[in-house]
């Protein structure tokens, strides 16, 4: 057992009472270890912000939730009215839910933002990367409970979307009926599904982005913070072990990270007082309709935040399953010819290569647009084992590397619109070219990344005062 540390009887209340603290719980030592002896690089840019960002909307997220949960109730023939009941009887019912509604979207802008500064400046690179797994696992999470608090409103969009989203399971070959039974509770999205979507989204789900959101901080916190040089700061330390290019946390970019907050909150206000449902992208018109299992909605598409993964899963067509075989039969190809491994190996690719051919000719493209959906999200974790550039940012990296970013940002933009809108021929077609982009960025990293000149890299981060 740790001795307890004794100081003065003179000494002020307040440091007794914070001694007696320490003595039974690390308060002085955590706040120390993540905050005043935190050391930073004090060259973080506006991106900075997208990290404390995320945690704030966590917490108004979790907050407007249990005061939603007070009034809200989970039954399939009470839920729309109870939200009616909130938005319309509860003393600031409606602030509670547009934040509640807001903070959904808010949630995926910033992480968005976020996971966007971390691809530019290489964040996941060594030695980050299990900071950057467990942020794709808060983002995976997130989506899920997003995806499950949608249905409650229990509105004619939440109804179908989750109709829709959870039919695709039953593309699966084999267990796909029984998988999707299974998450419905039910033949059909009913009373049993919208119960279960409650306990998984108020509860399970929740505990699980905590437990993940203190990992990840954990994670960075251990091996320290990059920056946008990409540049290492505990290479250079002063004779006191401090880094030469680093600040601690606190006060500096506490004070910092206040500005943000103030600019976001003012955002986040301004959305919630005069335009909530952000011309139905945050909140769609359908919605507040209740749900009418007799009556289909026109058009059926989820919320924004996931449009370009739907615009993927549209994509997959049967004339496309032609094309994703050409591409397999090339990869495999160009990694039994080119690469220098074994022939055992080589052998391996190419009967690989034919046994993924002969089931994508046998099984139904629905069920190839699921695998798409669900890859485009499980390929960010392995980008820290994909990109092999010599250099970490994208600001020493060759020109032509910025513009594939470039193109990168714009192709998932343009995959979101296409999202939305209902489906056409050519908006098939945009998705489809955007699709093979989006896969081919990453898949094909391992060979462009290494190509074109690097600049050189200085030892000391870029910092002007300001």
């Amino acid at each position: 057992m740790a001795e307890f540390k004794e100081i003065s009887p003179n000494a002020p209340m307040a440091e007794k009472a914070l001694n007696w603290v320490d003595n039974r719980f690390p308060l002085s030592k955590l706040y120390k270890e993540h905050l005043s002896e935190y050391y930073a690089p004090k060259n973080f840019n506006f991106l900075y912000f997208f990290g404390v960002l995320s945690l704030l909307v966590l917490v108004i997220q979790i907050v407007t939730g249990i005061f939603l949960v007070m009034h809200y109730k989970p039954d399939a023939a009470t839920a729309f009215a109870s939200v009616e009941y909130i938005m319309r009887d509860v003393p600031w019912g409606w602030l509670i839910r547009y934040m509640h509604s807001t903070g959904a979207s808010a949630f995926f802008v910033v992480v968005y933002m976020h996971m966007f500064r971390g691809l530019i400046y290489g964040s996941y690179r060594k030695p980050r990367e299990l900071v950057w797994l467990f942020g794709c696992a808060i983002f995976l999470a997130l989506m899920g409970e997003a995806f499950m608090g949608y249905l409650l409103p229990w509105g004619q969009m939440s109804y179908w979307g989750a109709q829709v989203i959870v039919n695709l399971f039953s593309a699966i070959p084999f267990i796909g009926p029984d998988l999707a039974l299974l998450i419905r509770g039910d033949y059909v999205v009913g009373d049993a599904t919208l119960n279960r979507f409650f306990a998984f989204h108020v509860i399970a789900v929740p505990l699980v982005l905590l437990g993940l959101v203190v990992a990840h901080i954990i994670a960075l916190h251990e091996v320290g913070s990059n920056n946008p040089d990409g540049i290492e700061i505990k290479a250079h330390k002063d004779t006191s072990g401090k880094p030469l290019d680093g600040i601690p946390f606190h006060p500096y970019y506490t004070v910092h990270d206040i500005m943000g907050v103030t600019g976001f909150l003012l955002v986040f206000s301004a959305i919630i007082f005069f335009a909530p449902e952000f011309g139905g992208y945050f909140l769609e018109y359908n919605n507040f309709i209740p749900a009418d299992p007799l009556k289909t909605p026109l058009h059926i598409a989820p919320v924004w935040y996931f449009t370009p993964y739907y615009s993927m899963l549209r994509a997959i067509t049967t004339e496309m399953m032609y094309t994703l075989i050409v591409c397999v039969i090339a990869a495999a190809y160009l990694g039994a010819t080119r690469a220098a491994i074994s022939s055992t190996l080589k052998a391996a690719v190419i009967g690989g290569a034919l046994v993924l051919v002969g089931l994508m000719l046998a099984i139904d493209a629905k069920f190839w647009g699921v695998v798409v959906m669900g890859g485009s999200v499980i390929i960010l974790f392995f980008l820290p084992w994909l990109d092999h550039c010599a250099v970490k940012s994208i600001r020493y990296r060759p020109d032509w590397h910025v513009w594939l970013y470039v193109v990168f940002v714009l192709n998932f933009f343009v995959l979101g619109y296409l999202g939305v809108k209902p489906p056409s021929l050519m908006g098939e077609r945009v998705s489809q070219i955007g699709t093979l982009y989006y896969f081919g960025f990453f898949l094909l990293m391992p060979w462009w990344s290494r190509l074109g000149e690097t600049k050189p890299v200085p030892a000391r981060v870029h910092f002007v005062a300001h």
